[in-house]
């Protein structure tokens, strides 16, 4: 038993898992598990054993002084931002410090005390990233004016982005279980030379939990479980994810699921967003009745369960092979801003329901990371499968004619990475991709009364295809600690085809099947400088491209009332062209200031704008006659920004952090016009005051975004005013607003903690901009959470 040692934090003396334990030469080492402890019996008496993680300062010991501190050792938590360690810049762990763009990072402590309902709601807490939601069961987040498929999302590695990604609001990243993620990197600015096609914006990701190996001869096994309610929404959530480790194989397996009812809006704001009728169908009949409260929005609610099986094999210290199940579900629900689109004195819509949205994917991954050989020292090689399944269906109100349109795309992926160190001052990254996506789409209209069924338009070409195949390399250079300079340069191929057969015997296109072969030669290189300890600046340049995909070229949907995008064959890479400057002030770790100002030209910008098909400006679709609309090459884009960030660290127990984002922009119109961007968001931040000593974690935090005007309005949200509030003309705009929160959490045991927070205590009625659904008003929200 004296040979197994306890690893805490210091201050809060909480066990720290994770810590990797090794001597001088890196010829031994061991992990602590779960609860901080590891055996320490294959170090000898006099040597140096060094402790590391990368939350904490760096410690070495020897055992003789291990021994006199009863066998634990305490680490301090490095102040200085946490996850100093980052992966997402190269796929490779690097020194925060070393990366010329900025990082948001968010460890599985800062997650799991957020406590988020979803990972929309986890992203958004970081304060550098809007979301946007069009209903309860979404959060489609907007990254320095660039959001949907101009932003870019991976988990464990994995491109999330397929050919069906749009340029309207996704939903997509609710499918990933908040419980599931060890940690997130989100990547402010473009990341096209690492990831290619859609990392404009930035690139969010998800590194979900790792199988922990058991180190000693027995099995190590862990477990979590949860169980939340909250009361604006009804919530009740339940998870539990357990872990099975042994010396060479371990296997974990996580479960989740919750259930959302109607939202309630806050009681304080504007009356415009007030859910004062809805549509009832009775007896065969649609029938606008009275909402009894208005505050509540129905109808809303729906349910998710998500699912992960991961499996690890190390059958060496630097060699392990990664296998990993996800499935994720919800239930039918909702699209709330169609259905509460006015018409008349009424309602236009009697339902507008997304149907399931399901995901599932099943990866494998290899990973040395020591090696003589001339050609890598650290090599990463993965293959991935995903299935996207995702459908929607709509009926006018009194109509028996209900419209169905039903998604699947098929995902295969194939990634290497690779790391080769060239001498002490410089190391080389370069790698390839692989991706095939095909896309299956049916379209039909149902007969309520008759129960018949009659084909109709599909959504895109069934059986189109999408490729892209990519090469990359970057090079880091660090002559000395206070200087790195980082270059890159991406070569990628993109492959389109999609049949319109189908389709033509509804739309008459002028073409049968459409084809791109296109390539895109992109580069960034920055620069970091600290010239001493107090003050690190960083300048970073880059070139980023989205490809036209499958939903460009052959998309056909109701983009707005009374307006249709049709197919367009005649479409070209979009190119991005950027700047960032950072500066980070450390005043003796006390006070910490980080700054970041940026630009982004987009030229070629896809867009949607009037189009004409056979000549005509107008067709039938879906028995309206409606504007004609296509994505077409046709805009330019200038988006700029500033972020401020400050860290105040009144002593070990007591910080103060605040993060607040300035953004701007306007793009061009078929005139020559400039006029606001749709996706640059009001400026918003968050501020934190927190405390933590001993059992308790406390938080009180303000969010706050400022107000768009009528003239601040892009002209495609005009169209839409019946999700704003209105100003003293009459006229549309989007208000400021603010919420006053508190979070607290409590350690009851060592294996048990309790989570309680209110939210919007002040019941504010909100609704940010561009959603089509009011934010929750006030929200208790408790959580019971035990760890084996």
């Amino acid at each position: 038993m004296a040979q197994v040692i306890e690893v805490k934090e210091l201050g809060s003396k909480e066990p720290i898992p994770g810590v990797v334990i090794f001597n001088l030469s890196k010829s031994k080492s061991v992990l602590t598990d779960i609860n901080g402890k590891a055996d320490i019996s294959k170090f000898t008496n006099d040597e140096f054993i060094f402790f590391q993680n990368f939350l904490y300062k760096k410690r070495q010991f020897t055992k003789a002084q291990i021994v006199a501190q009863n066998n634990i050792v305490f680490l301090e938590l490095n102040v200085e931002g946490l996850n100093q360690v980052v992966i997402s810049a190269s796929k490779f762990e690097q020194s925060k410090r070393d990366i010329p763009q900025t990082i948001v990072s968010l460890s599985a402590n800062d997650i799991s005390f957020a406590n988020p309902q979803t990972s929309a709601d986890l992203l958004e807490g970081t304060g550098n990233i809007f979301i946007q939601k069009s209903q309860l069961g979404g959060g489609s987040p907007i990254i320095r004016g660039f959001s949907t498929n101009r932003l870019l999302i991976t988990v464990d590695g994995v491109r999330m982005n397929n050919a069906i990604f749009r340029g309207g609001n996704l939903q997509n990243v609710i499918s990933i279980d908040p419980f599931s993620i060890q940690n997130t990197e989100v990547t402010l600015g473009a990341g096209s030379v690492v990831y290619g096609s859609d990392a404009i914006g930035g690139v969010m990701s998800f590194y979900t939990k790792k199988p922990q190996l058991s180190y000693k001869d027995e099995l190590f096994f862990s477990a979590n479980g949860l169980l939340r309610y909250s009361t604006a929404n009804s919530e009740t959530t339940g998870h539990l994810d357990f872990n099975l480790g042994y010396k060479k194989w371990a296997f974990l397996t996580s479960v989740s699921y919750t259930s959302f009812d109607d939202l309630r809006m806050g009681s304080h704001g504007p009356d415009a967003y007030l859910r004062n009728q809805f549509v009832v169908t009775e007896n065969g009949t649609d029938v606008l009745v009275d909402n009894p409260d208005p505050e509540i929005q129905t109808p809303t609610g729906y349910n998710q369960i998500n699912l992960l099986q991961k499996a690890r094999f190390e059958p060496e210290d630097n060699l392990s092979f990664d296998f990993g199940l996800y499935y994720s579900a919800t239930s039918e629900f909702s699209r709330y801003d169609r259905i509460i689109r006015p018409r008349g004195d009424g309602l236009r819509s009697a339902e507008w329901n997304y149907g399931p949205q399901k995901w599932f994917m099943a990866n494998a991954q290899v990973t040395k990371l020591s090696s003589n050989s001339n050609l890598y020292d650290k090599i990463h090689a993965s293959v991935a499968y995903q299935n996207f399944q995702e459908g929607r269906f709509d009926r006018d109100f009194q109509s028996t004619l209900r419209d169905i349109r039903e998604e699947s795309v098929d995902a295969l992926s194939f990634n290497l990475d690779i790391e080769k160190k060239l001498s002490k001052k410089s190391s080389f990254f370069y790698g390839a991709e692989y991706l095939y996506n095909n896309v299956n789409s049916t379209g039909r209209q149902e007969n309520i009364e008759s129960n018949t069924i009659i084909p109709t338009v599909s959504r895109y070409p069934d059986g189109s295809s999408w490729q892209s195949a990519a090469v990359y390399t970057s090079l880091k250079y660090k002559p000395n600690p206070k200087f790195v300079f980082q270059s890159g340069l991406r070569y990628n191929h993109i492959l389109i085809n999609a049949d319109f057969t189908q389709n033509n015997q509804f739309l008459n296109l002028p073409f049968n099947d459409a084809d791109v072969n296109s390539g895109a030669l992109i580069g960034t290189a920055g620069i970091i400088w600290a010239p001493s300890d107090m003050i690190q600046w960083n300048l970073n340049a880059s070139t980023a491209f989205r490809a036209p995909n499958i939903d460009d070229i052959g998309k056909v949907f109701d983009s707005e009332p009374g307006s249709v995008v049709v197919p367009n064959e005649d479409l070209s890479p979009e190119y991005a062209y950027g700047g960032e400057l950072g500066l980070k002030l450390n005043f003796d770790n006390k006070v910490i200031f980080d700054l970041a100002t940026y630009y982004t030209f987009l030229d070629n910008a896809l867009t949607r704008r009037d189009f004409t098909l056979n000549g005509q400006s107008e067709i039938d679709y879906d028995g309206e006659i409606s504007n004609v609309q296509a994505i077409q090459n046709a805009s330019k884009a200038w988006i700029y920004g500033f972020e401020a960030g400050v860290e105040v660290n009144f002593s070990e127990a007591l910080k103060l952090r605040s993060q607040y984002n300035v953004i701007g922009g306007s793009e061009e119109e078929e005139n020559g016009i400039e006029v606001p961007v749709r996706h640059v968001a009001p400026n918003f931040g968050n501020t934190h005051l927190t405390y933590k000593k001993g059992k308790f974690e406390l938080d009180a935090f303000a969010v706050y975004n400022n107000e768009l005007s009528f003239n601040q309005l892009a002209p495609s949200e005009l169209s839409k005013d019946y999700l704003y509030a209105s100003d003293e003309n009459g006229n549309p705009y989007s208000p400021s607003w603010y919420t006053l929160n508190f979070r607290a959490k409590y350690n009851v045991t060592k294996q048990f903690e309790a989570i309680a927070s209110i939210e919007n205590i002040t019941d504010q009625r909100y609704r940010p901009y561009s959603s089509g659904i009011s934010a929750a008003g006030r929200n208790l929200i408790l959580a019971l959470k035990y760890k084996l």
